[in-house]
């Protein structure tokens, strides 16, 4: 009990001294919602955290407010993370090979009067997912 405590608590990103960054940001085929997706880092003793947020195209993110957090997920042997897909204009799939902890908080969520479905896939293996955190890769590619 106590250990599933510990791995909510560090999924849901609720340990406010650890970084927060914005990582990935997709679009809906209708142009009217974004999926965001957020890393957490707690130092060398933790793994990533991530959450997974739904709001209006171009609207900012308030952390613990998400419709998923994982910790510990991975998209590849050596890739951490999560990868955010619409599979229609009112549908998100969160995909992931594997995590150590994966809450879905919202099964649906009703943004400007509208129904969009979260669902998460675990199992998913992203060969094409740098290695690493994400946060570093997208610093990383930024350098380039």
């Amino acid at each position: 009990m106590l250990l599933a405590l510990a791995v909510f608590l560090s999924s849901s990103c609720l340990d406010f001294d650890s970084s927060f960054d914005e990582v990935a940001r997709v679009t809906s085929p209708t142009s009217k919602f974004d999926a965001v997706l957020a890393e957490t880092n707690g130092g060398a003793t933790t793994s990533f955290g991530y959450e997974v947020f739904l709001v209006p195209k171009g609207e900012k993110i308030a952390r613990g407010k998400g419709v998923a957090s994982f910790y510990g997920a991975v998209r590849s042997e050596h890739a951490y993370g999560v990868n955010l897909k619409w599979e229609s204009s009112h549908s998100l799939v969160i995909e992931y090979l594997e995590a150590r902890g994966a809450t879905l908080s919202q099964q649906k969520i009703t943004i400007n009067d509208e129904v969009v479905s979260v669902a998460m896939r675990s199992g998913v293996s992203d060969p094409s997912a740098p290695p690493g955190g994400m946060l570093y890769n997208l610093e990383k590619n930024q350098r380039r």
